[in-house]
């Protein structure tokens, strides 16, 4: 495994990140990616959890080719990238089950770093939906990003170690720039108390102030776009998620 050593960002690497599990960490990288299409630009969402890789899945797609195939040598790494018409950006899946990308050999994590950078070159941007935690591979992927957005909900749990994984990126610098993006919200003011809580701590710890790009209010239509494999853009662009979603992107 590569180190996190690199000083020169990209500027067209975003990460979608969180500190664990369960938050909508993937279903936000979704609809953020088709919100920054509607938008006109050329997106391209990559799986970055190998061994828990869900974005086909949440997409109802099966790809020929996806993450795998590049590490195999099957295919060359543009060669694997598939296209989500529904929502006008392409993917390049993991495969669920093939275990972690930290058991990459440095060659391989080579290969995947090297691609997603030559991939800045065709897209406007690329997003790399992380594995959730602050393991070794996270911190490698988070390496060339310009910009971390961090997804939180207002769960105490999600809070600490959304403050974890800030505090560890951040510890080596030059950190990206962190933006919060809050899900599942009850309302704007829950959205906003749960902002300020990690606000508060990583001004006092860490001398930073993330940025909050929006709130995504809990929303029964969200939950119906997981159940039916299809982004909610595209199920019900004018539900209340769905418009935050929208409003999330244009301040990114």
């Amino acid at each position: 495994m590569t180190t996190e050593t690199n000083t020169a960002r990209s500027p067209k690497l975003l990460a979608i990140a969180s500190g664990k599990g369960g938050v909508g960490k993937t279903w936000c990288a979704v609809n953020l990616c088709q919100a920054l299409a509607q938008q006109g630009k050329r997106v391209l969402l990559f799986d970055g959890d190998l061994g828990l890789a869900n974005v086909d899945i949440q997409l109802g797609l099966t790809p020929a080719k996806d993450l795998g195939h590049v590490l195999s040598g099957a295919v060359p790494f543009a060669d694997a990238i598939s296209r989500y018409e529904k929502g006008g950006f392409d993917i390049l899946a993991g495969r669920s089950g093939s275990g972690s990308l930290s058991d990459l050999a440095p060659a391989q994590f080579a290969l995947v770093r090297g691609g997603l950078l030559e991939q800045t070159k065709r897209y406007d941007r690329v997003i790399l939906d992380l594995g959730a935690g602050i393991d070794r591979t996270v911190r490698a992927l988070s390496s060339d990003v310009s910009r971390a957005v961090v997804i939180i909900t207002p769960e105490p749990t999600a809070l600490t170690d959304a403050y974890a994984f800030i505090k560890v990126l951040a510890a080596k610098p030059p950190a990206p720039e962190f933006q919060i993006l809050v899900n599942m919200a009850d309302n704007a003011a829950d959205g906003e108390r749960a902002y300020k809580t990690l606000l508060k701590a990583c001004q006092s710890f860490l001398n930073l102030s993330p940025q909050l790009v929006g709130i995504i209010r809990r929303d029964k239509a969200a939950a119906q776009s997981i159940r039916s494999q299809t982004s909610l853009l595209s199920l019900n662009p004018k539900s209340p998620a769905a418009v935050d979603i929208l409003a999330a992107a244009g301040r990114l």
